[in-house]
């Protein structure tokens, strides 16, 4: 029986994602926390673009290829030119000074006020006068690039895209444009442009591990995982210490069939001092998946360890595989792990676990110490009334056992499974009308095939006794 826990990991082959590498939910699917030149600064949420820097950046002219100012905008510009950047407030002051002129601004002249609203953090005024500089000089390669970067800095990926692209065409072939507008292209679902426009990026910025991350991203999604893997090796000779890099290297694998590999990986990441919560849990479950059972435990341990609440999880469900596959010594060994720093819900599935154990060996008795202790904590636990229930049907005690399942009747969540276990007991006792009622009553809850079949068969019975 494969662990069942590896199920959130193995879906990689149907949904085209690794785990780990989901576009919405995991450490590939923002752009992280990297250096690019003097434009990014880093935050707690990845690689944020430093836009003042740019706008701060660009407000020297491109000779024949740019709009010029008028002389009385240019005696202006060299006046403030100097408190661009360090007191934008006051060149905002003496810039807006200018616009109660009759005379329209020129389009260079709209730019340069554009990059001080956006310092002075005014974006919708600095937007319009973008806007409105491209809309008169539209060959104006930074005015839309900045345009792209006020976009991008609000999120409106779809709104930046066509401002970096219109730059690209123009001639802006930085690797930071060209990087933006790959990750727009990717946010908004063309892949193919995104990886062209990653691809492109890296050739100018090759060791830049944030676009590496968006073109590794790309082919993922697009199944490319003999690309896919020789980005991520580069992603981890980069930078070794990135545990996100190992455990996307190990998802590759698995989508690729390749769990010894994937399993190799991962001991090396452990091995290495590297491994965290995410790469334990994958490992442990891949143990587990391949019936390496000892191996499986002492993973599991090892997240016990450091994260009580989750290795507890893990440690309990294992238990539970080992016991419904039939491998009681290992079960018992797993349990033994735990016999102390439970937590108070952990101790319930403890008990259950251990009478589940004992049951499988047919040691009712022992069984029902379980579940009698576990019931003095939690009388409405409904599996545990269950379990009861069988340990004295198993031994012939119907009226004890028809107790315990009436008592599960009572809670919702069992009420189903205790309908059938009352059912098998009216039926072995010949009180089929009241079988019949218990079938029903398990049909009005979830309507199965066998179940329907079940209740065709007493009411046959009914009939022949009628």
């Amino acid at each position: 029986m494969k662990f069942s826990r590896l199920i959130f990991f193995l879906t990689v082959t149907l949904s085209g994602t690794v785990a780990g590498l989901s576009s919405d939910d995991s450490i590939l699917d923002r752009v992280r926390n990297r250096e690019l030149g003097k434009i990014y600064e880093t935050g707690s949420d990845g690689a944020k673009l430093d836009p003042k820097r740019i706008i701060n950046s660009s407000n020297s002219f491109l000779k024949e290829k740019e709009p010029e100012m008028t002389a009385e905008e240019y005696a202006i510009y060299e006046k403030v030119v100097s408190s661009l950047s360090s007191n934008p407030e006051f060149a905002l002051k003496l810039l807006e000074a200018m616009m109660g002129d009759k005379e329209a601004p020129s389009p260079a002249f709209e730019f340069i006020l554009a990059n001080v609203y956006y310092s002075a953090g005014q974006i919708d005024k600095a937007e319009a006068r973008y806007l409105s500089a491209v809309k008169h000089f539209p060959s104006f390669i930074r005015a839309w690039t900045n345009l792209g970067v006020l976009y991008y800095s609000a999120d409106k990926y779809a709104a930046a895209q066509p401002c970096f692209s219109k730059a690209v065409t123009l001639g802006d072939h930085e690797p930071a444009t060209l990087g933006l507008l790959g990750y727009c292209l990717e946010r908004g679902g063309n892949v193919v442009g995104a990886e062209m426009a990653y691809m492109q990026a890296l050739a100018g910025d090759p060791d830049n591990a944030v676009w590496m991350e968006g073109l590794l991203r790309v082919y993922i999604q697009g199944k490319q995982y003999g690309r896919a893997e020789s980005l991520v090796k580069t992603l981890i000779k980069l930078q070794p210490t990135k545990a996100e890099f190992w455990l996307a290297h190990a998802n590759i694998l698995l989508a690729d069939n390749r769990k010894l590999e994937a399993i190799i990986m991962l001991e090396a990441s452990v091995g290495a001092g590297i491994a965290g919560q995410n790469e334990l849990n994958l490992l442990g479950d891949l143990y587990a998946e391949q019936g390496f059972n000892v191996e499986a435990a002492d993973i599991y341990q090892k997240i016990f360890a450091a994260t009580p609440d989750v290795g507890e999880r893990k440690l309990l469900h294992f238990a539970q595989v080992l016991i419904a596959s039939g491998r009681l010594p290992q079960a018992e060994e797993v349990l033994a792990r735990l016999k102390t720093g439970l937590t108070p819900a952990g101790r319930l599935i403890y008990l259950q676990d251990r009478a589940d154990l004992l049951a499988a060996r047919r040691q009712w008795a022992e069984a029902r110490k379980e579940l009698q202790e576990l019931l003095q904590t939690a009388p409405l636990n409904g599996p545990a009334l269950l379990s009861l229930g069988r340990t004295y049907a198993n031994e012939d005690d119907l009226i004890h056992a028809a107790f315990a399942f009436e008592s599960a009747y009572q809670i919702s969540d069992s009420t189903y499974r205790a309908s059938l276990e009352l059912a098998n007991l009216e039926l072995q006792i010949r009180h089929y009308d009241k079988c019949v009622e218990y079938l029903q009553k398990a049909l009005s809850i979830e309507k199965t095939d066998a179940v329907q079949d079940y209740l065709v068969r007493v009411k046959t019975l009914i009939g022949k006794n009628g």
